[in-house]
């Protein structure tokens, strides 16, 4: 291809991106989908079909990395009060320990791109990928010519 892509600069970044936070995760015995799912668990705990639509997953995966972080001792599940057929994910202390590494990483990570750019360059890549992500929920890329 004579141009590179929206999709193809996105796909790879991404990629990079991915590789370096498990590269880091593996150093705490976790991996980078381990590492989001704890930072989307609130303090009170959340409730387990809330979980996948919050980070974009589907029951199945979510099923699994929750069964190991369980495994692990990261996480506990608790009845939910609120509604007695359901299930609260909670953060044992090793899982807050692991979110706080996270946070951090993430963190780390935010403040290194942020020390390269400029506002202005950061305030046209949010407006860019918000435009990106209201054209991939409402399907409207089907139809651009």
């Amino acid at each position: 291809m004579k141009q590179v892509t929206i999709e193809y600069a996105l796909r790879t970044t991404w990629q990079l991106i991915t590789n370096m936070y498990n590269e880091k995760a593996m150093q705490y015995d976790s991996t980078m989908t381990m590492g989001f799912t704890l930072l989307s668990i609130d303090a009170e705990g959340t409730p387990s079909t809330a979980l996948g639509p919050k980070m974009g997953m589907e029951p199945t995966s979510l099923s699994r990395i929750l069964n190991t972080m369980e495994k692990r001792g990261y996480i506990v599940r608790r009845p939910n009060p609120n509604d007695g057929r359901g299930v609260l994910i909670c953060l044992t202390e090793q899982g807050k320990e692991k979110r706080e590494l996270s946070k951090k990483t993430v963190l780390d990570f935010n403040n290194s791109i942020l020390n390269h750019v400029d506002e202005y360059k950061m305030k046209h890549f949010f407006e860019v990928i918000d435009i990106i992500k209201i054209k991939v929920e409402k399907d409207e890329l089907v139809n651009i010519k």
